[in-house]
């Protein structure tokens, strides 16, 4: 075993096999240059910020439809955020819609509309951490650059079987890619450590006889690849409790409100309710309604998970008068501006309980 404190060894691997396996196995992606293309650094940026935390079949149509809406960062810029906002709904960790919108400003205003090249200018843009700067870096301008996406890490833990528990792996395992990292086609090795993760060298059950790195990766050789990266156990996640109140108007209209732009789902679109309490659902739950109404409880329990705690919300409706007006910080909307509202993945469960 390797100690995962000392200064790493010159790898026994390195990125020939690799590559070569990336020219002929790569995947064909929305995002992705076509081999001898010049890749488009906007196309990378929008891409890679997606898929902070995404998966790529989730992702693929939002980047389409973006593309298609905005093909040009200075289109992005210029458009509302709201409208963003609108776009991104579903997909999830929903800073990363407001900030993809204050990137796109700052590289109209700052840098003339063109993505600069260096990690660390573009460290300076909103939105962008040491990852997504690497990864942009390498990607689109074909810089040397560390790329360690969670992919890369477990292909590098396992290459050179890291015993450090996460997170304290990530330092070795980002020493050792820097030793593996190539000054020739860096933007190729880093798509194609990432292809290699995605589709070889998966969480369970690792395809190790079709792996470039066969005969070279410790993992491979000890008979359980499957044992790293090293993860410390993960600690129990309180249950968080709700109510929320769905109340339509004769005319079809629906009541909602747009949560605080900062914080969890900040911008989005949701229905009124109560607080989120690990305790329990609240005793004056209908007390905490938007108006007086006939609700009537629905049955069955939304359930959703967040990344620090997983939610059950318990849904009540109320058909209401055409003209009851809304409480303050609320607004209606109506029967046909309810699918373009920036509902988040929640709160649409919420309305298909509701309606069911």
């Amino acid at each position: 075993m390797i100690d995962p404190t000392a200064a790493p060894p010159q790898p026994k691997a390195d990125a020939a096999p690799l590559l070569a396996w990336y020219d002929r196995r790569r995947r064909a992606l929305p995002w992705r240059a076509l081999p001898g293309e010049r890749p488009d650094p906007y196309s990378v940026w929008l891409s890679e910020v997606m898929l902070q935390q995404t998966t790529v079949q989730a992702v693929k149509p939002y980047f389409e439809a973006f593309m298609l809406r905005w093909p040009h960062v200075e289109q992005l810029a210029a458009a509302p955020v709201e409208e963003i906002m609108k776009m991104w709904a579903g997909l999830g960790y929903y800073s990363r819609a407001r900030n993809l919108h204050a990137c796109a400003k700052a590289v109209v205003e700052r840098f003339g509309g063109q993505f600069p090249a260096t990690e660390a200018d573009l460290l300076t843009l909103p939105g962008i951490g040491a990852y997504t700067a690497a990864a942009i870096s390498a990607i689109a301008f074909d810089r040397r650059a560390v790329v360690v996406d969670g992919n890369v890490e477990r292909v590098v833990a396992r290459l050179f079987t890291v015993d450090a528990l996460m997170p304290a792996a990530k330092g070795p395992i980002r020493r050792f890619a820097d030793g593996l990292t190539p000054n020739k086609r860096p933007g190729d090795f880093a798509q194609a450590m990432m292809d290699l993760g995605a589709t070889i060298c998966t969480p369970r059950k690792p395809a190790c006889g079709l792996c470039p790195f066969l005969g070279c990766c410790l993992g491979q050789k000890s008979g359980q690849p499957e044992a790293w990266p090293r993860k410390a156990p993960k600690a129990g996640k309180a249950t968080r409790y709700g109510a929320a109140f769905v109340a339509i108007r004769a005319d079809g209209a629906l009541l909602v409100r747009t949560r605080p732009p900062k914080g969890l789902l900040g911008g989005m679109t949701e229905a009124p309710g109560t607080a989120w309490l690990a305790s329990g659902l609240p005793a004056d739950a209908l007390d905490q309604a938007p108006f007086p109404a006939n609700w009537e409880r629905k049955p069955g329990i939304v359930r959703h998970v967040f990344t620090h705690f997983p939610l059950e919300l318990t849904v009540f409706s109320a058909m209401v008068p055409a003209g009851t007006l809304a409480p303050a910080g609320m607004r209606w909307i109506s029967a046909n501006e309810i699918g373009g509202e920036a509902f988040p993945t929640v709160f649409r469960k919420v309305l298909a309980v509701a309606t069911a």
